[in-house]
């Protein structure tokens, strides 16, 4: 962990264009999201401040460093389980800022009433992002293979993972 201060807010639409870079960024290795490398940025920010949706965004010493959703993982009778998308620019890995972003996304989602947070698809070879949800108290609850067509690695198994929010 660095000295640098990481400051999480609200997302608005101002801070549309820093987010969208991070989401081209992250999603055009086709290694850990299901979203197309080519999905166009009109279509992710629709999903990223869509209605229902909240959206955040981390900063470092000011600058966007890494941008999280949270929203209802289903409607209705599952409308009480939160899911999330978490990215990070690669320019601040290693500040922290996925933790950071991961700690508060448990807050936010219980400070709006949520009980607990399921991810329907993380993909098992991200072992970086298994393993922090595992720090911050994730289960696998299943294994799908073969899920994922992974763009280096061909067809790849995902994870559920999930936590109760009890404790936040």
């Amino acid at each position: 962990m660095s000295s640098h201060e990481i400051q999480i807010r609200e997302a608005t639409a101002a801070d549309a264009e820093a987010i969208w870079n991070i989401i081209k960024e992250v999603i055009v290795t086709g290694d850990t999201y299901a979203f197309a490398p080519d999905t166009p940025k009109a279509d992710m920010l629709n999903y990223w401040f869509a209605p229902g949706a909240y959206p955040f965004v981390a900063t470092l010493d000011g600058e966007i460093a890494g941008t999280y959703v949270i929203r209802k993982n289903q409607p209705g009778l599952g409308s009480h389980i939160a899911n999330g998308a978490f990215m990070t620019s690669g320019a601040f890995r290693k500040f922290g800022i996925g933790r950071a972003m991961g700690k508060h996304a448990l807050k936010a989602a219980r400070a709006r009433g949520f009980e607990a947070m399921q991810f329907n698809f993380v993909v098992k070879s991200n072992t970086r992002a298994v393993a922090l949800w595992e720090s911050l108290g994730f289960q696998i609850m299943a294994e799908i293979p073969n899920a994922y067509r992974h763009a280096q690695n061909g067809l790849t198994s995902i994870y559920i993972m999930h936590r109760s929010l009890e404790d936040q």
